[in-house]
């Protein structure tokens, strides 16, 4: 069991580390931001062999919201690379929204 663990904490340490390389050396802000998400892939799989090893449940709450920071941050970037107009739109009326209101106070 620990020969598994161990081989899969190197794997994750390989991981983070070319990660981290294309963050700091990716070509456009895209790669960074898809590797800002492997990132947190790799640190959520990371404390779920901690908590496999220790035997215990108090890295559950961790896990989750690390998740819930991924899939919301995959979810914004996925928006705003399918239609950056469709983005600019909805600011655009809600901007217009609070200066009606604004207007009528």
């Amino acid at each position: 069991m620990t020969v598994i663990i161990t081989v899969a904490a190197a794997m994750l340490a390989v991981a983070a580390a070319l990660t981290l390389w294309r963050i700091v050396a990716g070509p456009t802000p895209l790669d960074r931001i898809i590797a800002a998400d492997v990132l947190v892939g790799v640190v959520i799989a990371s404390v779920g062999i901690t908590a496999a090893l220790s035997g215990t449940a108090t890295g559950l709450p961790i896990l989750l919201g690390l998740s819930l920071i991924g899939f919301t941050g995959a979810v914004g970037v996925a928006r705003l690379i399918a239609s950056p107009t469709a983005v600019r739109r909805v600011f655009d009326r809600r901007q217009a929204l609070r200066e009606e209101d604004s207007d009528d106070t």
